[in-house]
């Protein structure tokens, strides 16, 4: 009896797949490749955020072989591609569907990777350093400089509204919970801490005179930024004692953590080491430079551990449950928040001049590369499987049904 009734719970099961399946089919009919791209969300942006990420740490690298430079430009104008992709189907989703810019701003999940947009263009300043200036003229070096003050006011001005949004609930005022917290509400605000990097990163090239405001405003944005970052964390372990850990999809989310306490790190060195010895403030203080550099080196030491530390949680986590994740835009998380940490290592292993530490920023570097290259695969796959730019897979899911006036 028993046997019989396994055998026919297991057809019955068979049954249901099967027709689940011819649903799919049928449904897949009256879906049309213009409809898929109705789905495009502002979470496209982290895959771009992460290649230009690659391609700006390919170029820091403190083990380099002839041709590795060619490489990392090679990447650069692959995410220069995708940047350009992303940004004309993402105006193809707004043209195409009326109010869905205003709902995909307002949207609980996926108004957070609004910033992921804001966080590719400083991705592409970063690279434009690394590449451009020392193959062009004074030109980019001026171009750099306006752009670097235009991001800094419209990533201020955009993290003010965004959490302002957040702060009344969205359009249909309600509010997220603390169960539903990740680090993703670190977001907002991230572009606008990276202002600093940018600046520590652009600052070796600019005259003391525009270099010296540049660093001043970029420690500002960073200190800001990070300070966020730290009450949004602090908030973030409270969930995970209280709630537990997220669910398996969503745990590369977990590595954002990482990324503040990194990019910090990383920009008060590269800052320190820009100060301008014969500029104003430090020409009446000679040894004010020294020491803050000191200063910057020791506390990115302790910033760098406090993002191993949560680097290590989210690895736990995410092997805990790897059999139950599947592939989604947040598996970006693996990549964009460890490029700063390995770009953070090797700053510290150049100040320190420990070879140790910098074959150990290579072999993260080589690391990131292979699961960038993973991601990219997983995300093809997943468009062709429709587990992506499909009716509700997406970060947009139960916003862009149509209504009857649309």
């Amino acid at each position: 009896m028993s046997s019989a009734s396994s055998t026919k719970d297991i057809d019955s099961e068979q049954e249901a797949e099967n027709s689940a399946n011819e649903n799919l089919d049928f449904f897949a009919k009256h879906v049309s490749i213009r409809e898929r791209f109705h789905h495009f969300t502002w979470a496209w942006f982290t895959m771009t955020m992460s290649t230009g990420g690659i391609s700006n740490l390919l170029g820091a690298q403190p083990h380099s072989f002839s041709g590795l430079r060619t490489i990392g430009a090679v990447v650069f104008i692959v995410f220069i591609v995708m940047l350009a992709f992303n940004c004309s189907m993402i105006t193809f989703r707004f043209i195409s569907l009326r109010k869905s810019l205003q709902k995909s701003l307002t949207h609980p999940t996926e108004s957070l990777f609004f910033a992921c947009s804001w966080l590719s263009f400083a991705v592409l300043l970063l690279n434009m350093q690394n590449y451009g200036v020392p193959s062009c003229g004074e030109w980019l070096i001026v171009t750099l400089r306006v752009l670097f003050w235009a991001y800094v006011a419209l990533t201020f001005i955009v993290a003010v509204a965004q959490y302002f949004i957040l702060f009344q609930g969205g359009k249909n005022g309600k509010h997220m919970t603390l169960h539903s917290m990740t680090p993703a509400w670190i977001l907002p605000v991230f572009p606008n801490m990276l202002a600093g990097t940018i600046a520590s990163s652009i600052g070796s090239s600019q005259p003391p005179a525009y270099r010296f405001p540049i660093l001043v405003a970029g420690v500002a944005c960073q200190g800001l930024g990070f300070l966020i970052s730290l009450i949004m964390t602090g908030l973030f372990l409270y969930r995970l004692m209280v709630n537990g850990l997220p669910h398996p999809r969503l745990r590369p989310g977990i590595f954002m953590a990482v990324g503040p306490p990194s990019f910090t790190s990383l920009a008060f060195i590269g800052m320190a080491n820009n100060l301008p010895r014969e500029y104003t403030y430090f020409v009446k203080d000679a040894i004010a430079v020294d020491v803050l550099q000191t200063l910057a080196l020791v506390i990115s030491v302790s910033l760098w551990f406090f993002g191993f530390f949560f680097f290590c949680i989210a690895v736990v986590a995410c092997m805990a449950k790897a059999s139950e994740m599947s592939f989604s835009l947040v598996y970006w998380a693996f990549i964009f928040p460890n490029t700063g940490f390995t770009m953070a290592t090797i700053e510290i292993g150049n100040q320190l001049e420990s070879e140790g530490i910098r074959w150990v920023a290579t072999a993260m570097t080589i690391l990131l590369v292979v699961v960038w290259v993973c991601n990219i695969i997983m995300q093809i796959r997943a468009i062709i499987y429709r587990r992506m730019l499909w009716p509700g897979e997406d970060e947009d899911r139960d916003v862009l049904r149509p209504s009857k006036d649309e």
